[in-house]
């Protein structure tokens, strides 16, 4: 199970949420949505205090980050999450 987040998207994160250097940004499992791993769920991302990380990556000077008991959602998988330039938007892709 892995985290991997682009330098592009981190940088797109730190401009929309107005991030600093030693931010942390939780992915969590949430009700709803669609197209995901998890029929009737899918992934938000708050800024959060860390309080058991299951997996990490630090990019840009932000970790981001899921709770140990957000994992199975990804059934062991990666979560890559991705900048689309042409969207101007990110992409959460479990691979």
């Amino acid at each position: 199970m892995k985290l991997s987040v682009e330098q592009s998207a981190a940088r797109w994160y730190i401009r929309e949420m107005d991030l600093s250097d030693g931010d942390h940004l939780r992915i969590f499992v949430r009700l709803g949505g669609s197209g995901s791993v998890q029929p009737g769920y899918s992934l938000g991302v708050m800024k959060d205090i860390p309080r058991n990380p299951g997996i990490k990556d630090v990019v840009e000077g932000i970790t981001f980050y899921m709770e140990s008991d957000n994992l199975w959602f990804l059934e062991d998988r990666e979560l890559i999450i991705r900048f689309m330039e042409q969207e101007d938007d990110i992409s959460m892709d479990i691979e």
